[in-house]
């Protein structure tokens, strides 16, 4: 089963929602069978690189609000993080443009590093506060997920994957999604925002069942010495028990 993602590296329950399903998959009899593609969604393609403000001053601007307001919001999305077993330190969270962490995940991706370098770019945003607008912050980054710095360097120095990146955009655009988290199951179900558990393990179940066309039906044990099945081996006739 394919799980497809889109999320954007400033979106606090992006990180939230990832580590609510990751949770639920681990009570999954089929978690190995099920794989993750991280789709890229920028929030606010127009967002300064170094806006010089903490999040606190963002979220004071953004919505017009109070210091205190701004303070009391953070604390409450450091508290929603902690139901999914994340320690969010939102209050050192440095707003910038994801673009380039974006197009760096691409590259990854090319390299079968995606997973492990979207997290840690995640954890790096919301616990240790970094600056993943800073290409020497996404160089240590990509470098310790066993990625190639020099490689990583010509990668973010130049407008690779930005085709990428802007193609996701827009395969989610069409797709209605208008906010992220976005969960796509198999392009059957679909989960908007950081859902509680029992949403996520629901859809994973409803999804892993219709992969099936059909329901088997077992025969009865008399029926069953009518029966046989044929295969490229040939075929096999059951065999009767001897009276």
């Amino acid at each position: 089963m394919n799980i497809e993602i889109w999320s954007d590296f400033m979106c606090p329950f992006c990180y939230i929602g990832k580590r609510r399903l990751e949770n639920v998959l681990e009570q999954f009899p089929h978690r190995n069978e099920v794989k993750f593609e991280f789709k890229s969604f920028e929030l606010d393609p127009n967002a300064e690189v170094h806006t010089g403000k903490t999040n606190t001053d963002y979220l004071v601007s953004k919505y017009n609000i109070s210091k205190e307001q701004a303070q009391g919001m953070n604390a409450q999305m450091n508290a929603n993080a902690r139901t999914a077993g994340l320690e969010y330190n939102i209050d050192a969270m440095v707003p910038t443009n994801s673009f380039a962490a974006h197009r760096l995940t691409h590259w990854a991706k090319s390299q079968d590093k995606a997973l492990e370098l979207s997290e840690r770019l995640f954890q790096a945003v919301f616990i240790e506060g970094k600056h993943v607008g800073d290409h020497e912050v996404l160089l240590q980054l990509a470098e310790e997920v066993g990625l190639d710095r020099s490689e990583a360097a010509v990668n973010l120095e130049s407008n690779q994957f930005a085709e990428q990146v802007r193609a996701d955009q827009a395969e989610g655009e069409q797709l209605g999604i208008r906010g992220v988290p976005f969960f796509v199951l198999d392009r059957k179900f679909a989960i908007s925002g950081a859902q509680p558990d029992e949403v996520f393990l629901d859809a994973i179940q409803k999804a892993w069942d219709e992969r099936s066309p059909f329901t088997m039906v077992e025969s009865s044990a008399t029926d069953h010495e009518n029966s046989g099945v044929c295969t490229e081996e040939g075929c096999e006739v059951p065999q009767r028990d001897s009276k």
